[in-house]
This record gives C-alpha cells, sequence and structure tokens, in this order.
C-alpha cells in the first residue's frame, strides 16, 4: 500500500513499527503469553495485592511524568493500569518506559501485563503494572468515541453501513454488540440443552442438495464440476430429517445454515439460521405445547426473566401462548371470511384490501398475502396462529376434522413468524399429489414453488410414524431476545453489498444515513423515505442530489410512484 493512500495517524503508527524494530521490539511475537486473569473477576471478586497476568487492547493513555495510567480492555471488559517508570525499570535503563510506554505504544495495540491488584485513592480497583510486553501493534486508528466533561458522546461509531462492514472493529468499541452475541450463543445453547435432556439426537445434513425442498423459496444454484450436475444450497433441511424418522429416530434437531436467493431487508438474510426438529408419534397440539415451554425456558436462560422490552413494547415469554385459527385472523382483522372461497375471489378480496397480488400467486399464496400484510403485525404477545387452509401447506398433514385445513401453527411475536411447525404429511400418496399441484403453481411462473423429491417420495413409501416437527428462525429470536429490530444486527458478518463507491467519495452523516437505509431496504418509495429524515427540505435535497449525482442511488418511476434503489 502506498503511503499516499494511508492517512496521517497511519503514517505515524508505520514509523512507530520501524523504531519498534529498530530497538529489537518484536510487534508480533509468537512467544506463548500465559494469561492468567480477566478484567470482570478481578473487578468482580477483588483482592488486594493479588498477583495477576492479563492480556487486551490498550483502550486509553494517561501519561503523568514518571507514573501513567491506561486502560486495557480484554474480551471480558476493561481494567485501569498504572505503570510507573521506576518499578517497570527498577535499573538505570528508563527507556522502556521512557520510549516504548510513552511514544511507541499506541491506542488499540495488543499488550500483556503482570503486576498486582490495588485500588487508587478514589477506590478505583486497578492493576500495578512490574512487566509490560507487546504482543501486536495496531496500524489503524480504533474509531473511538470521545466523551466530554458532561459525558456526552461524541463521535460514536454508529455509521450502520461501516458497523456491518468492519463487525471487528464494532466489537471493540460497542461493548453492547459483543454482549449480543453472547446471548445469541446462550440461546442456541439453551436451546440444544432443553432438547438433549428430552433425550433428541443433534444430526447434521447435507448443504449441498440435488433438489432444493423442504420449502416454498428460490435457491441458490452450483455446479458440481466433477459429477456434472447442478446443485442447490439448501432453503430447508426438512426432508432430510424426516428421512431420519423413517430411518427410525424418535427425535432428531439440527441447527442448519440454510440459503435463499431473494430480498434483503431489516428481518431477512440471504444466509440465515434455521433450527429444526422431528419428533415421533407427536401432532401440532403437542408441539405448541413443546414449543411454549422451550421460548419460556430459553427466555429465563438468556435474559433471566420471561418479561422482556422490545421496542417500547412490554412481552411476557411465560406460557401458555393465545391460539387462534388462520381463519378467525383474517376475518377479525379485514373482515373477510376465506372459507369457501374460491381463487378468484381471494384475489379480488386482496386487492380491494390492497394487498399487492400477481397472477402467478394461487389460492395459499394469495392468503399468506393478506395474512401478512393485515393480520401479522397485530400479534405483539405471543400468539399461535393455527389451523391454516390445506393450499398454504404442502407438506402439512389434513386437519383431522376438516379437510380443507391442515394441522399446522406458526408462532408470531412482536408482528413477526419465530416459529412454524406442521403434524407431519406421512401419507405417500396425498404427498405426491401435493408436490404436482406445488409442480403446476411452477408452471404458472412461481418460482418459489417446491420441487418434486422422487426420493423424498420413495422413503415415504417404506413408512414414515406419525410424527410433528417446528423449525424456528435464529436469528429472528435472538432480535427479540436482544431488542433488535434488524437481523443484521444479530449476524456476525451479514451479507452487505460490494464496497465501491463510498470508499472514494466523502458523503456527509446525512448521506451516509440516506444510503444505509435504502441499502438495508433494497428499494424503498421516495415519500416513505423522506419520512424517516427530520431535516429540512434544503439539507434534503442537497443530500439526495449528491447521492444520485455521484451514483449511489437511482430513482424510477413506477405506476407513478417514485421509487428510490441503491447502485452500489
Amino acid at each position: 500500500m502506498s503511503y499516499l493512500e494511508l492517512s496521517e495517524q497511519e503514517v505515524q503508527r508505520r514509523d512507530t513499527l520501524s523504531k519498534l524494530k529498530e530497538m529489537g521490539v518484536n510487534p508480533y511475537p509468537a512467544d506463548l503469553f500465559e494469561v492468567t486473569d480477566f478484567a470482570s473477576e478481578l473487578k468482580n471478586n477483588f483482592v488486594d495485592g493479588k498477583n495477576v497476568c492479563l492480556a487486551g487492547r490498550m483502550m486509553s493513555q494517561r501519561i503523568m511524568g514518571k507514573a501513567s495510567f491506561a486502560e486495557l480492555q480484554d474480551s471480558t471488559g476493561r481494567i485501569q493500569i498504572y505503570i510507573n517508570r521506576d518499578d517497570l525499570c527498577p535499573g538505570e535503563d528508563k527507556s522502556h518506559y521512557n520510549d516504548f510506554f510513552k511514544k511507541l505504544l499506541d491506542l488499540g495495540d495488543f499488550i500483556g501485563i503482570k503486576g498486582f491488584l490495588f485500588k487508587t485513592q478514589v477506590g478505583e480497583i486497578s492493576v500495578h503494572v512490574e512487566d509490560l510486553v507487546l504482543l501486536s501493534k495496531s496500524l489503524k486508528p480504533l474509531p473511538l468515541p470521545k466523551i466530554d466533561t458532561d459525558g456526552k458522546v461524541y463521535d460514536a461509531f454508529t455509521d450502520p453501513e461501516i458497523r456491518y462492514r468492519q463487525r471487528y472493529v464494532d466489537l471493540v468499541v460497542n461493548s453492547h454488540v459483543k454482549d449480543t452475541f453472547i446471548k445469541r450463543s446462550k440461546t442456541i445453547s439453551s436451546m440444544r440443552s432443553f432438547f438433549n435432556e428430552r433425550g433428541y439426537l443433534e444430526v447434521e445434513t447435507p448443504i449441498l442438495q440435488p433438489i432444493p425442498g423442504g420449502a416454498a423459496a428460490r435457491p441458490f444454484i452450483t455446479h458440481h464440476n466433477a459429477l456434472d450436475i447442478p446443485l442447490y444450497l439448501r432453503i430447508a433441511n426438512e426432508l432430510y430429517l424426516k428421512r431420519l424418522i423413517v430411518g427410525g429416530f424418535d427425535g432428531v434437531y439440527e441447527f442448519a445454515k440454510d440459503f435463499r436467493n431473494e430480498g434483503m431487508d431489516r428481518t431477512h438474510n440471504p444466509e440465515f439460521t434455521l433450527m429444526e426438529i422431528y419428533v415421533a408419534y407427536k401432532d401440532y397440539q403437542w408441539m405448541m405445547d413443546f414449543t411454549e415451554q422451550m421460548i419460556e425456558c430459553i427466555a429465563n436462560d438468556v435474559c433471566g426473566t420471561t418479561e422482556i422490552k422490545v421496542g417500547d413494547q412490554s412481552i411476557s415469554l411465560k406460557a401458555p401462548f393465545k391460539r387462534i385459527t388462520m381463519r378467525d385472523s383474517i376475518l377479525e382483522y379485514t373482515g373477510f371470511d376465506i372459507h369457501g372461497k374460491s381463487e378468484e375471489e381471494i384475489r379480488e378480496a386482496a386487492v380491494a384490501m390492497g394487498v399487492e397480488v400477481d397472477v402467478t400467486m394461487g389460492k395459499g399464496k394469495l392468503m399468506d398475502e393478506i395474512f401478512g400484510a393485515k393480520c401479522e403485525k397485530n400479534y405483539i404477545q405471543p400468539t399461535f396462529i393455527i389451523d391454516y387452509p390445506i393450499e398454504m401447506s404442502p407438506l402439512c398433514k389434513m386437519h383431522r376434522s376438516n379437510s380443507e385445513l391442515t394441522e399446522r401453527f406458526e408462532l408470531m411475536i412482536n408482528g413477526k413468524e419465530i416459529a412454524n411447525a406442521y403434524s407431519e404429511l406421512n401419507d405417500p400418496i396425498d404427498q405426491r399429489e401435493r408436490f404436482e399441484e406445488q409442480l403446476k403453481l411452477s408452471e404458472k411462473g412461481d418460482d418459489e414453488a417446491m420441487f418434486i423429491d422422487q426420493d423424498f417420495l420413495r422413503a415415504l413409501e417404506y413408512g414414515m410414524p406419525p410424527c410433528s416437527g417446528m423449525g424456528i428462525g435464529i436469528d429472528r429470536l435472538v432480535m427479540l431476545l436482544t431488542n433488535n429490530t434488524s437481523i443484521q444486527e444479530v449476524i456476525f458478518f451479514p451479507q452487505m453489498r460490494p464496497e465501491n463507491l463510498s470508499s472514494k467519495i466523502k458523503l456527509s452523516d446525512l448521506e451516509k444515513e440516506i444510503l444505509s437505509n435504502v441499502q438495508i431496504t433494497n428499494n424503498i418509495e421516495l415519500i416513505e423515505l423522506r419520512s424517516k429524515f427530520e431535516v429540512s427540505n434544503k439539507q434534503w435535497d442537497i443530500s439526495l442530489k449528491n447521492l444520485t449525482k455521484h451514483q449511489f442511488l437511482k430513482i424510477s418511476k413506477v405506476n407513478d410512484i417514485l421509487i428510490v434503489e441503491s447502485q452500489e
């Protein structure tokens, strides 16, 4: 990299790197540094005079002549360290303090320290450093926020696009981000323990599949050179898990990475984590009880309570949860009764409600669009939507008392689907007919219709016991438990558009925020985008003009509506 491309601070740090090497200091040593203590544990269990050994980043430095203070941040938090020149350098040579510590260490450098615990005169727990070594030199300055005497924060690292692209920096400077991902890990651990304690087996199934089955979604396609065949990244692991139920397991589950080649927004990422579990000899009523018990258990394990805050909403995750049929839900919020209606009648009703539909949609898709547009957002408290029309659920068993319905539920919390479950269809003849109906939808142009999986049908013909299955989106569940409104906040490295123009042209804070909003939603109506920003019309016009001029954004008219799209 040319020095012309570096900032002033980056140039200074490279100069410092050279000086360290000239002093004989290896800025990237390979030696083992035996860490025996951690910041949070030392602060929570203070023992005066205890000998300690820590490592982490130096996050602040206050030099005061012969003595200085700094702050060390490790994986558990921060702790103050005290460096006295004569204690660090007991001999005649004071260069380790005067040159190495004072002049050649930068904020963000990884250091290792040895010393003992004490409390300062104002009572702050600190480490009196007796030995200090450099473990790794940082060549880029961290975007550390500045806090004034009134506690007001300036220059906080909050730009969503930069945070998601540089999550490694986000984790260092925004402590709450690390807390989110710790809770994510605890969520998966709690769920796994809940299943294991009940005797269910965790398994692994193929990610590359010859047929993208188990869900109605558009797949990613790749090609296997040796076999010369197309393969698909899985959209669901359902059909393989059911094969294992056929094979004799009573209960199997998998935490799966699934992939769907569809739009990106605040609740969808093309790569996501889905847990699916299938239990033999159970039905969807049993699975509802099981699911609400699981959610209650996870909430207690992760949050310490079943009463959580999500935005301005207070939500109780304590079982039991409310239950309502799909028919009654649509009737309650639209006044339209879907029972006994033809495809054309449902299409006309959807259009009258202002729901966006197209000619490729069958009855099931139309009802799903109506529910999503008019009903889903109303279920803030946990609610099971049950007994879906048969057209909406091609893998689900017909309802035992109504042949027009299926034994299916979706769990809604805070206006979003969290879980989906069935009494699983195990009649191979019925299943084949359902697949053939999906094939007709595909021929009409529905690129999310299911494929016919002949091997899965063959497995069913060997016999599958009565079974209930449930899938739960881990990302959305973690969003709920951590009070986040964007899926990008709970995925370490969410999918982003490639970096290009934004790294070459300097944008204002307002322009960055406008661009970030458009990128998250993919495209958005101009009026809706404008409503998100409380700025003057002049500021708005200047910012939008600059973004379109430099081809960050494109504004086009669709059916007399101005749509803003990202060009990155």
